[in-house]
């Protein structure tokens, strides 16, 4: 990018941007920068219609009709189809259901179960940066299986060839780690995996919707991931899970619900898997906030992955750029990778103070987030972020570290 002097240079870029017109299909409130998409992303507009349509009509008129005429017992596997090119899946290998953790707790104990051949695999890899609750479900599964798995945390990426076994069963890694924003090889890290034996867990949180991602080059295993974040789901959205054709036939895990049954109305005590992804399923979906994912992911089909990840990069290069020229005489350090291979779409910089800098910007309209320990922390969503907003909130956090104007003294939120 060239040397960003002035706000006029942004304005500029957003006049070329060929993503600026997809800024329309959301609702942004006056006044705001919004910067924490990576957290929760903003609302499209045609969502208020599509509730209206499913509440009003679906709902309040065809009601449990609706189960058919409106195509509600499909939804999961409908909206998977549309989200799986955007993850690098084939057609019926994704289905959008239930949370993230409990996708997360699917595919763990299916790894665990396909490796159970090999009684000496009993180890479970991932990072002890990872977001905790990926952690928390490894943790909560081979506590209650009580067969001798173990986790094992590392520090760092570099750390993996030196962990990694013929006692691994599983490694579970976030693609783009949540906190820092570091991107990793997917392909290079999944050849290793593979190389030892272990089976693949991506957790796809930070990267679905924000950089392409290639499951099936890869030759990864298992992906979760959330619709909320990059892909603009709404709050508390539904999740989704990928499994590819090669493992749909063993894929069996414990939360055997009768949406996962082959013939759910047969009505049958016991319980058959349909062979499908469809088996990942557990029980009845939440219609009203499923079908809102669509209206998010109806945002790609107008553009490209390619095109979201080159603006992605150039909106966090410009952001990294004018915080450490224009706030250079103040103790902030860069914790978010400068290379682009390894940088996933946000920008995370240290700060002695930053729980109440984050929230004196917010008091300004500047939305990013906190995380500990000590990282502002803000997501750029290339749909409707604009390079203008990047200049503005650079001078908005420069103003307030040139005045000291934060209180250190704030009771934290319940949400950082």
């Amino acid at each position: 990018m060239t040397q960003i002097t002035s706000r006029a240079d942004c304005q500029a870029l957003d006049q070329q941007d060929a993503l600026t017109s997809l800024r329309d299909d959301f609702i942004l409130p006056d006044g705001v920068i919004y910067l924490d998409g990576n957290s929760l992303g903003a609302r499209p507009k045609a969502s208020l219609q599509r509730a209206q349509e499913v509440i009003t009509q679906e709902w309040g008129t065809d009601l449990i009709t609706s189960w058919n005429k409106a195509g509600w017992f499909e939804l999961p596997s409908s909206l998977g189809n549309q989200l799986a090119p955007l993850v690098g899946a084939e057609v019926n290998e994704v289905v959008v259901t239930d949370s993230t953790s409990i996708n997360l707790f699917k595919a763990i104990a299916a790894g665990l179960q396909i490796q159970a051949k090999d009684a000496k695999r009993k180890t479970i890899i991932t990072e002890r940066s990872n977001f905790p609750t990926d952690i928390y479900m490894a943790e909560g599964i081979t506590k209650w299986l009580d067969r001798g798995y173990q986790i094992v945390l590392i520090d760092t990426p570099e750390e993996l060839p030196d962990v990694i076994n013929d006692q691994t069963a599983l490694v579970m890694l976030t693609h783009v780690n949540y906190r820092t924003g570091y991107l990793h090889d997917m392909a290079a890290v999944t050849t290793l995996i593979h190389q030892h034996g272990a089976l693949a867990l991506w957790d796809l949180a930070h990267s679905a919707g924000a950089l392409p991602v290639h499951l099936n080059a890869a030759n990864a295993d298992f992906a979760v991931g959330c619709t909320y974040k990059y892909l603009n789901g709404g709050p508390g959205a539904p999740a989704f899970i990928w499994v590819p054709q090669r493992h749909q036939a063993v894929f069996n895990h414990p939360l055997s619900g009768w949406w996962g049954h082959e013939s759910p109305f047969a009505m049958a005590p016991g319980f058959t898997p349909t062979p499908g992804i469809r088996r990942a399923l557990c029980g009845t979906q939440p219609i009203v906030s499923l079908a809102l994912v669509g209206c998010g992911l109806d945002v790609f089909g107008k553009t490209d992955m390619q095109a979201i990840r080159k603006k992605s990069l150039a909106l966090t290069d410009l952001f990294i750029q004018l915080v450490e020229q224009r706030c250079a005489s103040h103790p902030l350090e860069l914790v978010t990778p400068r290379d682009h291979h390894q940088r996933g779409s946000q920008a995370s910089f240290k700060h002695p103070h930053a729980y109440a800098v984050i929230q004196a910007l917010i008091t300004r309209g500047v939305i990013g987030d906190y995380r500990e320990p000590a990282i502002m922390r803000f997501g750029f969503t290339p749909l409707y972020v604009r390079y203008v907003d990047v200049w503005d909130a650079v001078e908005t956090l420069r103003d307030v570290l040139d005045k000291q104007d934060y209180d250190t003294n704030l009771q934290r939120n319940a949400v950082t």
